[in-house]
């Protein structure tokens, strides 16, 4: 029973630091770029768009599917750093061995 009161408060603990470092996780910002840094974006945790900057030589108006595909391109961008930070800060409060998904 001393077993069984010790691993239900590591369970607890972890609860905690796991809803703690997704608190975290959704204060991140995260920025992706595309089109050699002529459209940026900033993303947060969540994966909102926080900030878009595109340079104004993009902003011709005969070039506006370019434009849209470079906002994708930065997205998707900033997208794929915000998962490999959150997969990165998520596997470090795992005990040793331990893998996400379980």
């Amino acid at each position: 029973m001393n077993n069984f009161n010790q691993l239900l408060k590591q369970a607890q603990q972890m609860q905690s630091k796991l809803m703690e470092a997704q608190k975290e996780m959704e204060n991140l910002e995260i920025d992706g770029t595309s089109g050699g840094g002529m459209v940026s974006i900033v993303i947060n945790g969540k994966g909102d768009i926080k900030k878009l900057q595109i340079d104004p030589k993009l902003m011709v108006p005969d070039e506006a599917d370019i434009v849209s595909d470079l906002v994708i391109a930065a997205y998707n961008d900033a997208k794929s750093k915000l998962e490999t930070t959150i997969s990165a800060n998520m596997s470090n409060l795992l005990p040793p061995g331990m893998k996400l998904p379980f």
